[in-house]
Protein backbone atom coordinates (compact mmCIF):
# COMPACT_ATOMS: atom_id res chain seq x y z
CA UNK A 1 0.00 0.00 0.00
CA UNK A 2 1.03 3.62 -0.47
CA UNK A 3 1.83 5.56 2.71
CA UNK A 4 3.55 8.77 3.80
CA UNK A 5 6.13 7.54 6.29
CA UNK A 6 8.24 9.09 9.06
CA UNK A 7 11.63 7.39 9.52
CA UNK A 8 13.23 9.59 12.21
CA UNK A 9 12.88 12.81 14.20
CA UNK A 10 13.07 15.88 11.94
CA UNK A 11 13.40 19.59 12.73
CA UNK A 12 10.86 21.13 10.37
CA UNK A 13 12.51 24.55 10.54
CA UNK A 14 15.38 22.92 8.63
CA UNK A 15 13.51 20.23 6.64
CA UNK A 16 9.98 20.83 5.41
CA UNK A 17 9.61 17.34 3.87
CA UNK A 18 9.78 15.03 6.90
CA UNK A 19 7.64 12.27 5.33
CA UNK A 20 8.46 10.11 2.33
CA UNK A 21 6.04 8.30 0.03
CA UNK A 22 6.71 4.59 0.35
CA UNK A 23 5.21 1.22 -0.44
CA UNK A 24 4.41 -0.45 2.89
CA UNK A 25 3.03 -3.96 3.55
CA UNK A 26 -0.75 -4.18 3.57
CA UNK A 27 -2.01 -4.69 7.15
CA UNK A 28 -3.44 -8.04 8.22
CA UNK A 29 -6.26 -8.47 10.73
CA UNK A 30 -5.91 -10.30 14.02
CA UNK A 31 -8.99 -12.17 15.22
CA UNK A 32 -10.51 -9.10 16.92
CA UNK A 33 -9.43 -6.57 14.29
CA UNK A 34 -10.86 -4.95 11.22
CA UNK A 35 -9.06 -3.61 8.17
CA UNK A 36 -10.17 -0.20 6.94
CA UNK A 37 -9.70 1.22 3.47
CA UNK A 38 -8.84 4.82 4.31
CA UNK A 39 -10.75 7.60 2.51
CA UNK A 40 -9.63 10.67 4.48
CA UNK A 41 -7.31 11.54 7.34
CA UNK A 42 -7.03 14.82 9.23
CA UNK A 43 -3.72 16.61 9.76
CA UNK A 44 -3.15 17.56 13.40
CA UNK A 45 -0.60 19.67 15.29
CA UNK A 46 0.22 16.53 17.26
CA UNK A 47 1.83 15.21 14.10
CA UNK A 48 4.31 18.09 14.36
CA UNK A 49 5.04 17.01 17.94
CA UNK A 50 5.68 13.47 16.70
CA UNK A 51 7.87 14.59 13.81
CA UNK A 52 9.95 17.00 15.90
CA UNK A 53 10.37 14.62 18.83
CA UNK A 54 8.22 16.18 21.56
CA UNK A 55 6.07 13.03 21.59
CA UNK A 56 8.02 10.73 19.28
CA UNK A 57 6.73 7.46 17.81
CA UNK A 58 7.52 4.34 19.79
CA UNK A 59 9.30 2.85 16.75
CA UNK A 60 10.25 3.59 13.14
CA UNK A 61 9.23 3.64 10.38
CA UNK A 62 5.86 5.05 11.44
CA UNK A 63 2.76 6.04 9.48
CA UNK A 64 1.23 9.10 11.17
CA UNK A 65 -2.41 10.22 11.29
CA UNK A 66 -5.15 9.79 13.87
CA UNK A 67 -8.29 11.35 12.36
CA UNK A 68 -9.13 8.49 10.03
CA UNK A 69 -12.31 7.81 8.05
CA UNK A 70 -12.85 4.85 5.77
CA UNK A 71 -14.81 1.68 5.13
CA UNK A 72 -14.37 -1.80 6.58
CA UNK A 73 -13.10 -4.25 3.97
CA UNK A 74 -12.14 -7.22 6.16
CA UNK A 75 -12.84 -8.54 9.68
CA UNK A 76 -10.99 -11.04 11.85
CA UNK A 77 -12.72 -14.28 12.80
CA UNK A 78 -13.97 -12.88 16.14
CA UNK A 79 -14.81 -9.36 14.93
CA UNK A 80 -18.56 -8.98 14.38
CA UNK A 81 -19.47 -5.33 15.07
CA UNK A 82 -19.06 -3.95 11.57
CA UNK A 83 -20.17 -5.48 8.28
CA UNK A 84 -18.01 -4.99 5.18
CA UNK A 85 -18.70 -1.57 3.69
CA UNK A 86 -19.55 0.07 7.03
CA UNK A 87 -18.08 3.55 7.31
CA UNK A 88 -16.00 3.92 10.48
CA UNK A 89 -13.58 6.30 12.10
CA UNK A 90 -10.41 5.90 14.13
CA UNK A 91 -9.33 8.53 16.63
CA UNK A 92 -6.17 9.13 18.73
CA UNK A 93 -7.09 6.28 21.07
CA UNK A 94 -5.81 3.10 19.36
CA UNK A 95 -5.89 0.75 22.36
CA UNK A 96 -5.74 0.51 26.15
CA UNK A 97 -5.23 -2.36 28.58
CA UNK A 98 -8.93 -2.55 29.55
CA UNK A 99 -8.05 -3.81 33.04
CA UNK A 100 -6.48 -1.01 35.07
CA UNK A 101 -8.27 1.29 37.53
CA UNK A 102 -8.51 4.02 34.90
CA UNK A 103 -9.97 1.75 32.22
CA UNK A 104 -12.55 0.40 34.66
CA UNK A 105 -13.66 3.90 35.76
CA UNK A 106 -14.27 5.52 32.35
CA UNK A 107 -10.85 7.20 32.43
CA UNK A 108 -9.17 5.05 29.78
CA UNK A 109 -7.43 8.17 28.49
CA UNK A 110 -5.16 7.88 31.55
CA UNK A 111 -4.34 4.17 31.08
CA UNK A 112 -0.59 3.58 31.53
CA UNK A 113 -0.73 1.29 28.46
CA UNK A 114 -2.56 3.87 26.29
CA UNK A 115 -1.46 3.47 22.66
CA UNK A 116 -2.00 6.29 20.20
CA UNK A 117 -2.96 5.93 16.55
CA UNK A 118 -0.16 7.16 14.30
CA UNK A 119 2.36 7.23 17.15
CA UNK A 120 2.37 3.77 18.77
CA UNK A 121 0.65 2.04 15.83
CA UNK A 122 0.38 2.88 12.15
CA UNK A 123 -2.18 5.58 11.35
CA UNK A 124 -4.14 7.01 8.48
CA UNK A 125 -1.56 8.62 6.18
CA UNK A 126 -1.93 5.43 4.14
CA UNK A 127 -4.35 3.44 1.99
CA UNK A 128 -5.22 0.90 4.72
CA UNK A 129 -5.25 0.63 8.51
CA UNK A 130 -6.00 -2.16 10.98
CA UNK A 131 -7.39 -1.74 14.51
CA UNK A 132 -9.29 -3.71 17.14
CA UNK A 133 -12.98 -3.36 16.28
CA UNK A 134 -13.84 -2.05 19.76
CA UNK A 135 -11.72 1.04 19.10
CA UNK A 136 -13.40 1.96 15.80
CA UNK A 137 -16.48 4.19 15.74
CA UNK A 138 -19.35 4.37 13.29
CA UNK A 139 -19.51 7.67 11.41
CA UNK A 140 -22.92 9.46 11.35
CA UNK A 141 -24.45 9.79 7.91
CA UNK A 142 -24.76 13.57 8.31
CA UNK A 143 -21.06 13.99 7.54
CA UNK A 144 -19.04 13.42 4.42
CA UNK A 145 -15.69 11.65 4.75
CA UNK A 146 -13.93 15.00 4.61
CA UNK A 147 -16.20 16.62 7.21
CA UNK A 148 -15.97 13.64 9.57
CA UNK A 149 -12.18 13.38 9.80
CA UNK A 150 -11.46 16.48 11.95
CA UNK A 151 -14.35 15.63 14.27
CA UNK A 152 -12.41 12.57 15.46
CA UNK A 153 -9.65 14.60 17.14
CA UNK A 154 -9.97 18.36 16.72
CA UNK A 155 -13.67 18.07 17.54
CA UNK A 156 -13.49 15.34 20.20
CA UNK A 157 -10.55 16.85 22.10
CA UNK A 158 -12.23 20.26 21.85
CA UNK A 159 -15.37 18.71 23.32
CA UNK A 160 -13.39 17.16 26.18
CA UNK A 161 -11.61 20.48 26.78
CA UNK A 162 -14.89 22.37 26.86
CA UNK A 163 -16.36 19.84 29.29
CA UNK A 164 -13.37 20.33 31.62
CA UNK A 165 -13.86 24.11 31.73
CA UNK A 166 -17.11 23.70 33.73
CA UNK A 167 -18.53 26.55 31.63
CA UNK A 168 -22.08 27.60 32.44
CA UNK A 169 -24.44 29.23 29.96
CA UNK A 170 -23.90 33.00 30.00
CA UNK A 171 -20.30 32.84 31.18
CA UNK A 172 -17.40 34.18 29.13
CA UNK A 173 -15.06 31.73 27.38
CA UNK A 174 -11.61 32.50 26.03
CA UNK A 175 -9.83 30.59 23.27
CA UNK A 176 -6.05 30.98 23.16
CA UNK A 177 -5.08 29.95 19.65
CA UNK A 178 -7.55 29.44 16.82
CA UNK A 179 -6.74 26.33 14.84
CA UNK A 180 -8.78 23.26 13.89
CA UNK A 181 -9.94 22.43 17.42
CA UNK A 182 -10.84 25.98 18.47
CA UNK A 183 -12.89 26.66 15.34
CA UNK A 184 -15.08 23.65 16.23
CA UNK A 185 -15.30 24.66 19.90
CA UNK A 186 -16.69 28.07 18.93
CA UNK A 187 -19.47 26.37 16.94
CA UNK A 188 -20.13 23.95 19.79
CA UNK A 189 -20.41 26.75 22.36
CA UNK A 190 -22.83 28.68 20.18
CA UNK A 191 -25.18 25.70 20.24
CA UNK A 192 -24.73 24.42 23.80
CA UNK A 193 -24.23 27.77 25.59
CA UNK A 194 -26.04 30.33 23.43
CA UNK A 195 -25.79 33.14 26.00
CA UNK A 196 -22.03 32.82 26.45
CA UNK A 197 -19.61 35.18 24.74
CA UNK A 198 -16.37 33.98 23.16
CA UNK A 199 -13.09 35.91 23.20
CA UNK A 200 -10.25 34.74 20.95
CA UNK A 201 -6.50 35.33 21.19
CA UNK A 202 -4.36 34.62 18.13
CA UNK A 203 -1.04 35.83 16.81
CA UNK A 204 -2.23 35.97 13.17
CA UNK A 205 -4.65 38.49 11.71
CA UNK A 206 -6.26 35.90 9.43
CA UNK A 207 -7.12 33.65 12.37
CA UNK A 208 -8.60 36.62 14.27
CA UNK A 209 -10.69 37.56 11.23
CA UNK A 210 -11.85 33.95 10.89
CA UNK A 211 -12.86 33.87 14.56
CA UNK A 212 -14.95 37.01 14.15
CA UNK A 213 -16.56 35.53 11.01
CA UNK A 214 -17.64 32.54 13.09
CA UNK A 215 -19.20 34.73 15.78
CA UNK A 216 -16.53 35.55 18.36
CA UNK A 217 -17.41 38.66 20.37
CA UNK A 218 -13.80 39.85 20.32
CA UNK A 219 -10.51 38.74 18.79
CA UNK A 220 -7.12 40.15 19.67
CA UNK A 221 -3.42 39.48 19.76
CA UNK A 222 -1.81 37.78 22.76
CA UNK A 223 -0.36 41.14 23.76
CA UNK A 224 -3.86 42.55 24.27
CA UNK A 225 -6.02 42.25 27.37
CA UNK A 226 -9.48 40.80 27.01
CA UNK A 227 -12.16 43.51 27.34
CA UNK A 228 -13.79 41.33 30.03
CA UNK A 229 -12.47 38.88 32.57
CA UNK A 230 -13.10 35.32 31.43
CA UNK A 231 -14.65 32.49 33.43
CA UNK A 232 -12.80 29.83 31.44
CA UNK A 233 -10.06 29.71 28.82
CA UNK A 234 -8.97 26.85 26.56
CA UNK A 235 -5.34 27.09 25.42
CA UNK A 236 -4.54 25.12 22.24
CA UNK A 237 -1.15 26.67 21.51
CA UNK A 238 2.18 24.80 21.45
CA UNK A 239 4.04 27.36 23.62
CA UNK A 240 4.02 28.69 27.20
CA UNK A 241 3.45 32.43 26.78
CA UNK A 242 -0.35 32.07 26.26
CA UNK A 243 -0.55 30.26 29.62
CA UNK A 244 0.84 33.31 31.40
CA UNK A 245 -1.39 35.68 29.44
CA UNK A 246 -4.47 33.53 29.99
CA UNK A 247 -3.99 33.60 33.78
CA UNK A 248 -4.02 37.41 33.64
CA UNK A 249 -7.36 37.33 31.81
CA UNK A 250 -9.08 34.81 34.10
CA UNK A 251 -11.78 35.93 36.51
CA UNK A 252 -11.51 34.86 40.18
CA UNK A 253 -12.38 31.18 40.41
CA UNK A 254 -11.77 30.78 36.67
CA UNK A 255 -10.23 27.72 35.05
CA UNK A 256 -7.57 27.49 32.36
CA UNK A 257 -7.67 24.22 30.40
CA UNK A 258 -4.49 23.43 28.45
CA UNK A 259 -5.28 21.36 25.38
CA UNK A 260 -1.78 20.43 24.19
CA UNK A 261 -0.06 17.08 24.30
CA UNK A 262 3.31 18.85 24.66
CA UNK A 263 4.60 22.40 24.96
CA UNK A 264 7.73 23.61 23.19
CA UNK A 265 10.59 24.69 25.47
CA UNK A 266 11.48 27.93 23.70
CA UNK A 267 9.67 30.15 26.22
CA UNK A 268 9.36 27.87 29.25
CA UNK A 269 11.32 30.40 31.33
CA UNK A 270 8.24 32.64 31.29
CA UNK A 271 6.57 30.41 33.89
CA UNK A 272 9.03 31.81 36.43
CA UNK A 273 7.44 35.21 35.81
CA UNK A 274 3.99 34.22 37.12
CA UNK A 275 2.98 36.80 39.72
CA UNK A 276 1.11 34.57 42.15
CA UNK A 277 -1.01 37.25 43.89
CA UNK A 278 -2.06 38.90 40.62
CA UNK A 279 -2.31 35.96 38.24
CA UNK A 280 -2.99 32.73 40.11
CA UNK A 281 -4.47 33.62 43.48
CA UNK A 282 -8.26 33.88 44.12
CA UNK A 283 -8.76 30.17 43.37
CA UNK A 284 -7.86 30.22 39.72
CA UNK A 285 -7.18 26.76 38.33
CA UNK A 286 -4.99 25.17 35.65
CA UNK A 287 -6.06 21.81 34.24
CA UNK A 288 -4.54 19.79 31.41
CA UNK A 289 -6.26 17.58 28.85
CA UNK A 290 -4.79 14.10 28.39
CA UNK A 291 -5.88 12.16 25.30
CA UNK A 292 -9.53 11.21 24.74
CA UNK A 293 -11.77 8.30 25.63
CA UNK A 294 -13.92 6.40 23.16
CA UNK A 295 -16.93 7.85 24.99
CA UNK A 296 -15.67 11.39 24.31
CA UNK A 297 -15.53 10.69 20.58
CA UNK A 298 -18.85 8.84 20.48
CA UNK A 299 -20.70 11.52 22.49
CA UNK A 300 -19.22 14.33 20.42
CA UNK A 301 -20.16 12.67 17.13
CA UNK A 302 -23.75 12.32 18.35
CA UNK A 303 -23.94 15.98 19.43
CA UNK A 304 -22.27 17.17 16.24
CA UNK A 305 -24.70 15.18 14.08
CA UNK A 306 -27.71 16.68 15.87
CA UNK A 307 -26.57 20.30 15.44
CA UNK A 308 -25.21 19.51 12.73
CA UNK A 309 -21.72 20.89 13.30
CA UNK A 310 -19.77 21.16 10.05
CA UNK A 311 -16.04 21.95 10.07
CA UNK A 312 -14.25 24.29 7.69
CA UNK A 313 -11.72 22.22 5.74
CA UNK A 314 -8.80 22.47 3.32
CA UNK A 315 -8.14 19.33 1.28
CA UNK A 316 -4.81 17.84 0.15
CA UNK A 317 -3.85 14.64 -1.64
CA UNK A 318 -1.97 12.01 0.37
CA UNK A 319 1.23 12.85 -1.49
CA UNK A 320 0.82 16.49 -0.36
CA UNK A 321 1.03 15.64 3.35
CA UNK A 322 4.31 17.52 3.73
CA UNK A 323 2.72 20.66 2.28
CA UNK A 324 -0.18 20.45 4.74
CA UNK A 325 2.23 19.91 7.65
CA UNK A 326 4.44 22.83 6.57
CA UNK A 327 1.42 25.14 6.38
CA UNK A 328 0.39 23.99 9.85
CA UNK A 329 3.88 24.68 11.14
CA UNK A 330 3.82 28.20 9.69
CA UNK A 331 0.27 28.87 10.99
CA UNK A 332 -1.36 28.98 7.53
CA UNK A 333 -4.59 27.69 9.01
CA UNK A 334 -8.26 28.14 8.29
CA UNK A 335 -10.19 25.35 9.95
CA UNK A 336 -8.87 21.80 9.49
CA UNK A 337 -6.48 20.28 6.94
CA UNK A 338 -7.55 16.94 5.45
CA UNK A 339 -5.73 14.37 3.34
CA UNK A 340 -7.73 12.54 0.70
CA UNK A 341 -6.46 9.04 0.05
CA UNK A 342 -7.10 7.99 -3.56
Amino acid sequence: MKAMVLTDIVDMTENDTPLTLQEMPDPTSASNEIIIKVHTCGVCHTELDEIEGRTPPSSYPRILGHQVVGRVIESGKSAYRFKPGTRVGVAWIYSTCGKCTFCLSEQENLCPEFRATGRDAHGGYAEYLNIAEDFALKIPQEFSDTEAAPLLCAGAIGYRSLSLTNLQNGQNLGLAGFGASAHLVIKLVQNLYPDSKIFVFSRTEKEREFALELGASWAGNFSERSPKLLNSIIDTTPVWKPVLISLRNLAPGGRLVINAIRKENIDQHLLAEIDYPKELWLEKEIKSVANVTRKDVKDFLEIASRIPLKPEVQEFELEEANIALSELKSRKIRGAKILRIS
